[in-house]
Order: structure tokens, then C-alpha cells, then sequence
């Protein structure tokens, strides 16, 4: 089966859609299906077919680079002409997803990711009559969490799909003592500024914690803190590793929380906030804090910095939890997807 995986956001650019979109590809190709990238970015992985520039615009308190270029219609459509089935990732998202969203000639499967706005989802709620029209076009539609189905359930039903980790390329790395580790970028909703906010008091307890940030560059000087800005993925794995905790402090607006299931794979120990993506993909496994509470997300790192015996049982717990996350795991669910998109589209 040879499938087009579209995705809406620049691939020359790190973003959470754009990192699934690639790895379900290789995980296809793994599987022995040919998988082809398209989207939209001046730059992006080798083999992806790029079909226009971004520009980036606000929303869900995060920068979002999209086309707005209507002429990525007819180059969308050149570039999935061979396709078996059409993957479109954020359905909805212009101008790319939702030029593919009308094609008809392909079977298509329709994945939504995010956990929309407050005002997105009373829209949806309102307008059901109008997007039920819209996604019916699509054969399939799937969803990577319970968070992300509840946004869309007024006017569609949707399986749910979970994002996916190739577990064997984390961990396995000797852990360094009292470390803490942030993966993502510096986007409000991220939560960095709330982990930053802590530290001080994890400092108090603990004098001789590190706290690495990953992904995210200021030019501030605290004690213990090292930014490591935009790494390669070999280099993120590494420092993964190399934790002893995973710290996800976001405040919300998260569908899933792949950074979560990436410290997971890496036998770290999770503290994170306590919104329902990740409580969906943490269950008990991890520490939850209540989003943007400082004193507890101080606390919950003191619990673990200063008890070996509960941080080891805590690795434990996560690694055992994150292998329903598996991306070839993954990538047979989506080949059941693929194959009902073209029994549908038949009939």
C-alpha cells in the first residue's frame, strides 16, 4: 500500500504533528508499505515533498506555521495523485488538511490531534451540522486520545489512535545523580516558566540538582539550570537518558503529551501537570501536579530528588506503562485504518 501522510504544519520546523507524520512513515515502511511526507515548509526530512511557505500565526497559545497560500491546493493534489489512501492529519487546519479533506479520488483517514480552545470547541458544538457535513467526507477518522475525541464527538465518531515512540531508542543511558530534565518549546502553555519558578525552592533541599532544558534557549542565569536550545534527536534521546526525571509542567491545551511518553521510554520518573492528556497517558504511573502550582511542583520534585527507593520505583512504573505507546504497535492500528478507508470508499 503506498500512503500520503499530510501534514498541515511546516516540516522544516519541530512540532509534535510534524514528528508523528515522519515517524509513521518510517514505521510503514518498517511494515513493508511505502509512505510518502507532503506538506507544506521550505525545508523539511529527506524524500518529503514540500508544496508552499508558512506563515506563523497564534493559536492555542502557541505558534502554528501554516500555509495560507490557496495555490498549495493544486500542488496538494499532485503530489497524492499515486496514492492508495490519503492520511490527513488536523483535518480541519488550512489551507493544506483542509484541501485534502475535499478529495474524493483517494480513500482518505482523517487524524485530529489537538485539544482545541474553549471557544473552538462551543463552535463545534454549534456548528455540528456544518463539520458533520465537512469530515464526512473522510472514510476514516481517527484520534490520538480520549482529550482530542472529546472535542470532535458532536459530530463525529472517531477511533481512537494513540501517538507512537520507537521505545527501543530511549534509555539504556547510566542516570545522572539529582538530574531533572524539560523537553519543549518556550510556548507559554509549555509550563517552563513554572518549572523555572520552582527550582529555587527544589534548590533549598536539594543544593547539588541540575535541571536540563531541552528545546528552549533565555538568556537568564540560574543556579543548577542549563538551556540546551533545539537539539537533534539523537542528542535529545541521550539527555533523556541521562535524567533521572522527566518534568512536564504544562498548563493545558495539550491532546496527548508525546514528551511524556518520551521520558517514560527513557526510565525517567514523571512529575507532571495534571491535565488530562497526561493523566490519559500516565495513569498512575508518574507524580501529578496541579497546572501552574509552583509550591507543589517543588514539592513533588523534592519528594522524588530525596527518596531513591520511591524515584526507582517510579522509573520502573513508567517504563512498564509506555509500551502500549509503541510505534510499530501504532502503525498496525493505522494499516486497519487504512484498509476500511479503502473498503469505504469502494462501496
Amino acid at each position: 500500500m503506498r500512503v500520503a501522510l499530510v501534514s498541515p504544519y511546516d516540516l522544516g520546523l519541530p512540532g509534535g504533528v510534524q514528528d508523528q507524520v515522519v515517524q509513521l512513515s518510517h514505521w510503514l515502511e518498517d511494515l513493508g508499505h511505502e509512505s510518502m511526507v507532503v506538506g507544506p515548509g521550505d525545508s523539511g526530512p529527506e524524500g518529503a515533498i514540500l508544496i508552499g511557505s508558512t506563515r506563523s500565526i497564534r493559536a492555542n497559545r502557541a505558534s502554528t506555521p501554516i500555509a495560507l497560500n490557496p495555490a498549495v491546493s493544486k500542488r496538494l493534489k499532485q503530489a497524492v495523485d499515486d496514492a492508495d489512501v490519503v492520511h490527513i492529519h488536523e483535518p480541519l487546519m488550512p489551507f493544506v488538511s483542509a484541501v485534502a479533506t475535499a478529495i474524493d479520488t483517494h480513500p482518505t483517514v482523517g487524524t485530529f490531534h489537538a485539544d482545541p480552545p474553549t471557544w473552538a470547541r462551543f463552535g463545534y458544538r454549534v456548528g455540528s451540522s456544518v463539520w458533520s457535513r465537512l469530515i464526512g467526507r473522510i472514510d476514516v477518522v481517527t484520534t490520538v486520545s480520549n482529550v482530542s475525541e472529546s472535542a470532535i464527538a458532536p459530530f463525529v465518531d472517531a477511533r481512537v489512535i494513540p501517538n507512537g515512540v520507537d521505545i527501543a531508542l530511549y534509555g539504556g543511558g547510566a542516570k545522572a545523580r539529582n538530574r531533572v530534565v524539560f523537553l519543549g518549546r518556550d510556548d507559554e502553555r509549555k509550563g517552563l516558566q513554572v518549572l523555572l519558578d520552582a527550582w529555587p525552592s527544589v534548590l533549598e533541599i536539594v543544593p547539588d540538582a541540575e535541571l536540563v532544558v531541552i528545546g528552549a534557549i533565555r538568556d537568564d542565569h540560574i543556579p543548577g539550570v542549563t538551556y540546551l536550545g533545539r537539539v537533534n534527536d539523537e542528542d535529545k534521546r541521550a539527555e533523556l537518558a541521562a535524567a533521572e526525571i522527566f518534568c512536564a509542567p504544562n498548563l493545558g491545551g495539550e491532546s496527548f503529551g508525546i514528551v511524556v511518553a518520551e521520558g517514560m521510554a527513557s526510565e525517567c520518573a514523571v512529575v507532571a501537570s495534571a491535565i488530562p492528556a497526561f493523566i490519559d497517558v500516565l495513569s498512575d504511573s508518574g507524580v501529578l501536579t496541579p497546572p501552574g502550582d509552583v509550591n507543589s511542583l517543588a514539592e513533588a520534585l523534592v519528594s522524588l530528588l530525596t527518596n531513591t527507593d520511591l524515584m526507582r520505583r517510579r522509573q520502573a512504573s513508567a517504563f512498564s506503562a509506555v509500551g502500549r505507546f509503541d510505534g510499530i504497535s501504532v502503525a498496525r492500528q493505522y494499516v486497519n485504518a487504512y484498509e476500511d478507508a479503502v473498503s469505504l470508499h469502494r462501496s
